[in-house]
């Protein structure tokens, strides 16, 4: 009886981080101006379906880490991230028009400062399979670099995988520096 309900637990969780991990995708979205701090976190897929907009985790002006992580909400309304920082708080959900989903997007981006305090990512703008651009809501450092492509036809952003610096514990955090979204067949 132990084993069964062992191996019927193991099944589970297997069957979940498979689907959240190792889903399929077509392609790989990424632009080159992405920061050069942190990390690769772990891949995050919706579990079904395609992203319908997205939500990101900002902090306030007076603290220059600015983009702290991104979630992207799946058609189902569940939501999937990588990895985050520490600080912020998430920002309201922007979305698509309804039936569209997510294609293509742009990262703005401080360069590095030198002996001032860096930031990292600020804000990021996506486009819709309708042409809608949805905006991020946060902060102004850096620019915007060019738009990465687009999903091919048939295809939507599904997943993402974030590159974000852990705590330096010094006054010059950055956290999320870099993203790549990934593109899964429409369903």
């Amino acid at each position: 009886m132990v084993f069964s309900i062992s191996a019927t637990i193991f099944l589970t969780l297997f069957c979940y981080l498979w689907n959240a991990e190792a889903r399929s995708y077509e392609s790989i979205l990424a632009v080159q101006n992405g920061g050069p701090w942190g990390h690769w976190g772990k891949k995050a897929f919706c579990a079904q379906g395609s992203a319908i907009g997205f939500a990101l985790k900002v902090t306030p002006a007076e603290d220059d880490t600015s983009l702290n992580g991104i979630r992207l909400i799946c058609k189902d309304n569940s939501f999937v991230s990588s990895a985050f920082g520490q600080w912020g708080a998430w920002t309201e959900i922007h979305y698509c028009p309804k039936p569209y989903k997510l294609v293509s997007f742009a990262l703005r981006i401080e360069i590095p400062q030198g002996l001032g305090d860096d930031t990292g990512a600020n804000n990021i703008y996506f486009i819709c399979n309708d042409g809608t651009m949805l905006r991020g809501n946060s902060h102004r450092w850096g620019h915007f670099g060019p738009w990465s492509p687009f999903c091919n036809s048939g295809t939507s952003i599904c997943g993402l995988q974030t590159k974000v610096e852990v705590p330096q514990g010094i006054d010059d955090d950055t956290a999320l520096n870099d993203v790549k979204f990934f593109c899964c067949l429409d369903e």
